[in-house]
């Protein structure tokens, strides 16, 4: 039995190319296929929690004292109220923004910092509305204007 046949000297290989190719298309077609192009997202400047100082250590960062927000949930997670430095304004993200506004002032905005402390079990979208209020509000023009652009979060608190 033979398996492969002698080449003359006149023979010639054929490569068969079409099946190389149609695996070439069809990767090429399920990378395209599968590409997604990432929309970019919001545009926050915020600061994450630092490691703390040890004891008998000054303090990291010293600054400005940050203005506290404190985002307290219901045990299902929902808001239950918001209080800024001591002050409740029960779920009102707008009452909140009001306040800011009264407080840092126009074009004082980059020298505030505001701290959101929000409880674990807080639902996502209400740290948003939270920073949403705490960073700007859109004009009589339509234009945004910057309430505060520092913004950070405080570390989180053991769950109780």
């Amino acid at each position: 039995m033979r398996v492969r046949h002698a080449l003359r000297k006149g023979d010639k290989i054929e490569l068969k190319m079409t099946a190389m190719i149609d695996i070439v298309f069809l990767l090429l077609i399920f990378f395209i296929m599968t590409f997604t192009i990432v929309a970019p997202e919001g545009d926050f400047n915020i600061r994450m929690p630092l490691a703390t100082a040890g004891p008998g250590q000054e303090p990291l960062d010293p600054q400005i004292p940050p203005i506290k927000i404190r985002l307290v949930a219901t045990g299902a997670g929902h808001l239950a109220g918001i209080r800024m430095n001591e002050r409740d304004f029960g779920r009102n993200f707008h009452a909140l923004n009001m306040q800011l506004r009264q407080i840092v002032g126009h074009g004082a905005g980059d020298a505030a910092e505001v701290e959101i402390d929000a409880d674990y079990a807080l639902q996502f979208e209400y740290v948003m509305d939270a920073i949403t209020a705490v960073s700007g509000y859109v004009g009589p023009e339509g234009n945004v204007i910057k309430v505060c652009e520092k913004i950070k979060f405080a570390p989180p608190r053991p769950a109780q």
